[in-house]
Order: structure tokens, then C-alpha cells, then sequence
């Protein structure tokens, strides 16, 4: 290469300078460069010996892209801002399709996991014999075992538990069920010195005086065993337990029974599967998460920030995330005009004495901050939107010809939360919900509940969301209202589902104490599911305010209430949404739509220009502030992951246009600049990538 670049009689540099299509190459390899370089020489010396104009030479160099593309210079595509290897992409292999993975409503994966987690617990306290244990449940992906031991656990101790794991597991050991009185049980815990354990008996027969009492064992009768309080179900033994598909992965701290004032004791996590093959793609899919952290992309693309010096969990927008977020918000508020919807403003706090009247001081008092002391009266800030929307409708007398009215509002309500359960723009102690609430009348409920189904999937497959989980909540044992209004609003739901086409589990009993529910969580990019949407009736509210409306008959009836969110919250949809998209947003809601990138200073006017009529067109357009080269000018918009690129020099200039390329891949071409506003302007408009817009 050395000798080849001595030949030229030509340092890089000059002839970089020199040449337009290497100062539009800044990513060309070696190999390009000589290519480059050998044809440009060529060309000069044919104008040299013909005499042709400056201008021809100029316009051979500029076509030199489109020479390195053809098929006579080999499969290297080169385009304005990079080059691509075609053949190496073609060659590339596939990657694997992805396996199925089960839940836990696969009763056999569910033994597996709480099988599993007891055997864990065994591991430990054979190989710390100080180690006292307390719960250890099945969860979404695997399980986990809270320990007190005084010595914390390292993860050099994970490896040394699974290897004992695995010896259980070679012992074939049977699970054993046995049901004993509260005494013995009691005696069996003491002897043991198991005093969470002790805790946990009582609090079962506190809650039910008349609950079996019951122990698993690990291990032959009569033989040294392991045993825990525990109710089931397991395997049959332990060599049913497929130990290449299990994994202890992380050690974390938590309080006992979740309470800051009890001990802080120590959690390990784990999953477990059926096979090795569903291990590895837990595996995959858990290392594609991690790139996709919505708390890392949302400071490498400065979206947001939770400012510890303001407190934890409350969260900062920042330019870049604010213009998202009010896409989302103009959008929403489009959906639901369209829809039918008021939009309403509520205050941000209110007198306690309303809280006591909706019940949340009673039920969620947990989850609010403490009151504040106004003219010796006090004052609760919101947790909650629905009583204010309640008071709105109780302001004047309604009738059944006004029903149903349907009221929205994007309100910020405010939550405690503990400082160990804050999680990004996941669970925060200030967030916007986008609320809604639906009066109306018995018979007008499914027609209602169907109305917000398709908003809800208009506003969900926007943003890209397409796959769902369903889930219809039905009357838990205590429960406010009426049989026949339960039924029928349950019959309501149903009803709806099935018109939607929609697939639904039951969870029967889950519904609240005030009504029937469904629940919506969405698929994201990844295969992972996320609760957002829900829909739910309320009997308890109108009944608490003593909400009516004047009947045909003249009568004062109740109407039916509707809770409903659809993105759940901005902060945490957004952070689903980052995930999904690993920050690469489509067109239409990116941050920044198209960045201009100057050659050099000399057509920063023009970019700025440019840039201007963009802007004033609605396309969210900027121009590289330059002091750096092209090629870093590349580099920063790809790592602003900035959809459309457009390198600008003189060529551009002198014919008022843009060459767009699409960062994935593809281009636009070079449009003159009206052109390339059109195409943009209804790119965004039709929610669309830019080249579907051409």
C-alpha cells in the first residue's frame, strides 16, 4: 500500500483536498483511497493531455462514487457519507430464529422454578451454616431466596452454590409434602432457629385460623433433609431438575417484608428452564436489554436525567426528550379529540378531606406524601386524577341525555415510593398518567369499553406497539356494587373483547374491589411484555360523591364509571418505548429528523438557510456545530442516532439541493431543496420513513 501511495507522487492529504469525492468519503478504506486515487490521476492526465476544462475534471472526480458502485469496480458501494461492504453483508450469516419462551402458566416450568429456588436454599445453608432463610417464590423469569447471614455473599459464592445445586440435583432426592398442626410446626421452627420462619406461621394462621400447615422436604425420611413452610407444587425429585438450564445470576439486598425498619437481608436471584436452548435465549434476550437500558440511552442521547440534588425520582426532560414527549402529547391529545374526549385541567393538590371522601387516604395512604399545612387546614398533593374529574362531573345537575360524557386530562400526580424501588423512568415518585374518565349509562358500557379499545390500539400501533397480552380481571370476594351491575359490566368487558377479536385470559377474582378490569401489557421490539393500558369500572366513586343523573322517568340514577389510561404514564411509556426502539425512534417522533453537515465553514450559511426553511416547513432540522471533520460529523450523528444525514458542500450549494442518506441505510438521492422539504415534511406527516415518501 506504502508503494502503491508512493506512486501517486501524492501525500493523502493534498489529494484529499483536492478531490470533492474524498472530502465527501471520509470513511473510505485503504483499498478505496488507492482506487480512488489511481482513477482521479487518470483523469487528470487525460484533461491534461486534451486540455479539457477545470469543470469536466471536476464533474469525472465527483462521478468517481458512482464508478466505485458499478459492478466492473466490484461489490464496495460508496455513497456520500460512508461506504458499505454488500458481499460481506450478503454473506453474513442469518441470525438464529428465536426459541420460544414459556411462562409461568406452564405448570411444569413453575415446578421447575420453585423447585429450584428450594434447592438453592439448601446449597446455601449446607455451605453456610449461618445463613438463615425466609422466602423464596417463583417470579416471572425464575426465582429468587432471601438470606440473613452476617457475612455479605460475593459472586465467586454463586458459582461455589450451583456447583452444590448440582450435586443435589445428581442425587435424584424426593420432594416430600407433609402436613403438620400449628404447634408442631411452631416446634419444628424453634428447634430449627429460624425466627423469620416463625413469622411467616403466624402471619398464615393469622390471616386464616383454619389453613393447613404445611412443609416440603428434600430428601429420604429419616435421613439428614432440608425443609421449608411451603405450600407448592414442586417436582417429584431433584433429577428432575435440568441443570444446564439454570443460572444463578445476581445478589442484591432487600428489607424484610419489604420495610425500611426491619433487617436488610440478602436476595439471590435466579432462573431456570426447561432446556438449555431456552437458557441461551433468556441469556440473549437479558444481554440485548442490557444495550437497550433506557437510563444509559437516555444520557448518551440526552433525553432526560433524574438530578439526585432535586431527589430521587423525579424526572428532568431535556430538550431533546422534551420534543419527543410532546409528539406523544400532540398526539394523544389528536387521538382524543378525534375520539370524542373533553379535555379537562385539574389542580395538583386538594384539601385532605376530599382524599378521605374517595377513600385513597384510607386505601393508599402508603403510597402518598404527607400532608401539608395550609391556613391551619390540610392539603394533600394528588396521588390520584379521579376525584377531581368526579367533582367536575358533580358541579351541575346532569341528565342521561348528556351521558356519556368522556373527560381526559394528561395530569401529574405524585406517589411515594421508596428510594430502593426507583428505577429509571420506570418507577419514579413524579410522573403525567394520561387519564380518562367515562360517565355513562348501563346499556351504553359496552359500546363504551369498544371505543376505548380502538383508541387504544390507534394510539398503541402508532408508536409501533402491535402484539398484546390481554388479561379480563373478574369480582374478587369483597367487593362494593351490586351482582347484577358486576355482571353486567362484566359482560360488558367481554362483550367488547369479542368484537375487538381480541384473545383474553381470566383472571378470575383479580379484579379491584370497585369493578372489573382489563389489563393490556404490549410486546416490545425484544419479545418482552410491558403493562401499560387498562380499562376499569368503578362502583365505588360515583356511590362515595353520590353521583346521579335524571333518568327518562324523571328519577336520580348512577351512572357508571370508567378509569382508563392507555400509555399508563409518559415517563414510564417513554422509557418502554427507548427500549424498544434501542433510542433509534422512527421518523416522524426522532428527536432530530435531519442534521446538515457542512463541509466546512464556508457553507454553513447556506446550511443555516436551509435549516430555516426546514424548521418553518415543521421538520426539526440542525445544522453540525462544527469544529470537527466530516467524518466526525458522521460519527456524532450516528451516535445521536440522527434518522437522515445530508453532507453539504459546494456541489449542493450550487444547485440548492440536499443529498439525503438514511443512517439504517439507503438513499434519498440528491433533491433539490423544495423537494427535499416535500418529501420530508410528508414523511413525517404520514408517520413513514422518508424513502416510502418519495
Amino acid at each position: 500500500s506504502r508503494r502503491a501511495l508512493a506512486s501517486l507522487a501524492v501525500p493523502p492529504q493534498a489529494f484529499q483536498s483536492a478531490h470533492p469525492c474524498m472530502r465527501l468519503l471520509p470513511g473510505l478504506s485503504l483499498g478505496g483511497f488507492l482506487m480512488s486515487a489511481l482513477l482521479a490521476r487518470s483523469v487528470n492526465a487525460a484533461a491534461a493531455a486534451r486540455r479539457l476544462p477545470a469543470s469536466t475534471c471536476g464533474r469525472a472526480a465527483a462521478a468517481l462514487p458512482r464508478l466505485l458502485a458499478s459492478p466492473a469496480m466490484g461489490s464496495r458501494r460508496c455513497s456520500g457519507l460512508r461506504m458499505a461492504d454488500q458481499s460481506a453483508v450478503a454473506e453474513a450469516p442469518a441470525p438464529p430464529a428465536p426459541v420460544p419462551l414459556p411462562t409461568n402458566a406452564n405448570e411444569q416450568l413453575l415446578r421447575i422454578r420453585h423447585s429450584t429456588a428450594h434447592v438453592m436454599a439448601m446449597a446455601v445453608q449446607r455451605l453456610y451454616k449461618d445463613a438463615r432463610v425466609t422466602i423464596g417464590p417463583w417470579i416471572e423469569k425464575g426465582f429468587y431466596y432471601d438470606f440473613d447471614r452476617p457475612e455479605p455473599f460475593a459472586e465467586k459464592d454463586l458459582r461455589r452454590i450451583k456447583k452444590e445445586m448440582d450435586k443435589l440435583i445428581g442425587l435424584k432426592l424426593p420432594f416430600r409434602r407433609e402436613e403438620l398442626s400449628f404447634d408442631e410446626a411452631k416446634a419444628r421452627i424453634e428447634a430449627a432457629d429460624e425466627p423469620y420462619k416463625l413469622e411467616i406461621l403466624d402471619s398464615i394462621v393469622a390471616k386464616d385460623p383454619d389453613a393447613p400447615i404445611t412443609i416440603f422436604h428434600i430428601g429420604e425420611p429419616g435421613k439428614a433433609n432440608w425443609w421449608d413452610l411451603c405450600a407448592g407444587p414442586h417436582v417429584e425429585h431433584t433429577g428432575q431438575l435440568p441443570k444446564d438450564a439454570i443460572e444463578l445470576e445476581s445478589i442484591a439486598g432487600a428489607y424484610w417484608r419489604g420495610d425500611e425498619a426491619r433487617p436488610m437481608l440478602q436476595r439471590i436471584y435466579g432462573t431456570a428452564w426447561e432446556s438449555a436452548e431456552q437458557l441461551a435465549e433468556h441469556r440473549r434476550i437479558g444481554e440485548e436489554a442490557k444495550r437497550r437500558d433506557h437510563r444509559a440511552i437516555g444520557k448518551q442521547l440526552r433525553l432526560f436525567s433524574i438530578q439526585q440534588e432535586a431527589g430521587g425520582g423525579l424526572v428532568f426532560w431535556h430538550p431533546r426528550g422534551a420534543r419527543v414527549r410532546r409528539l406523544m402529547e400532540d398526539f394523544w391529545r389528536e387521538a382524543h379529540t378525534a375520539g370524542g374526549y373533553e379535555l379537562l385541567y385539574t389542580p395538583h393538590m386538594a384539601s385532605l378531606d376530599l382524599w378521605k371522601t374517595s377513600g385513597h387516604f384510607d386505601f393508599y395512604a402508603d403510597g402518598m406524601f404527607d400532608q401539608m399545612e395550609v391556613e391551619g387546614a390540610q392539603y394533600q398533593i394528588k396521588p390520584m386524577n379521579c376525584p377531581f374529574h368526579v367533582l367536575t362531573y358533580k358541579d351541575e345537575k346532569r341528565s342521561y341525555r348528556d351521558l356519556p360524557l368522556r373527560w381526559a386530562e394528561l395530569g401529574t400526580v405524585y406517589r411515594y415510593e421508596r428510594s430502593g424501588t426507583l428505577n429509571g423512568l420506570f418507577r419514579v415518585r413524579g410522573f403525567t398518567q394520561d387519564d380518562a374518565h367515562i360517565f355513562c349509562l348501563p346499556e351504553q358500557l359496552a359500546d363504551e369499553i369498544q371505543g376505548v379499545l380502538d383508541l387504544t390500539e390507534t394510539i398503541l400501533t402508532k408508536f409501533g406497539f402491535t402484539e398484546y397480552e390481554v388479561m379480563l380481571s373478574t369480582r374478587p370476594d369483597k367487593a362494593v356494587g351490586s351482582d347484577e351491575i358486576w355482571d353486567k359490566a362484566t359482560s360488558a368487558l367481554r362483550e367488547a373483547l369479542g368484537a375487538k377479536g381480541w384473545e383474553y385470559d381470566v383472571d378470575e377474582g383479580g379484579g379491584a374491589f370497585y369493578g372489573p378490569k382489563i389489563d393490556i401489557k404490549i410486546r416490545d421490539a425484544i419479545g418482552r411484555l410491558w403493562q401499560c393500558s387498562t380499562i376499569q369500572c368503578d362502583f365505588n366513586l360515583p356511590q362515595r360523591f353520590g353521583l346521579e343523573y335524571v333518568s327518562p322517568d324523571g328519577g336520580r340514577e348512577q351512572p357508571i364509571m370508567l378509569h382508563r389510561a392507555i400509555f399508563g404514564s409518559l415517563e414510564r411509556f417513554f422509557g418502554v418505548l427507548i427500549e424498544s426502539t434501542a433510542g433509534d425512534f422512527p421518523f416522524w417522533l426522532a428527536p432530530t429528523q435531519l442534521r446538515l453537515l457542512p463541509v466546512s465553514d464556508d457553507y454553513r450559511p447556506y446550511c443555516d438557510a436551509a435549516v430555516a426553511r426546514l424548521k418553518a416547513a415543521g421538520i426539526r432540522a440542525e445544522v453540525d456545530p462544527g469544529g470537527r471533520s466530516v467524518g466526525k460529523q458522521i460519527k456524532v450523528a450516528n451516535q445521536d442516532k440522527v434518522p437522515i444525514l445530508s453532507v453539504v458542500g459546494e456541489a449542493e450549494v450550487g444547485a440548492n439541493a440536499l443529498k439525503l442518506e438514511m443512517r439504517k441505510g439507503g438513499e434519498l438521492g440528491e433533491l433539490p431543496l423544495e423537494r427535499a422539504i416535500e418529501v420530508l415534511a410528508a414523511a413525517a406527516e404520514k408517520a413513514v420513513e422518508p424513502i416510502e415518501a418519495l
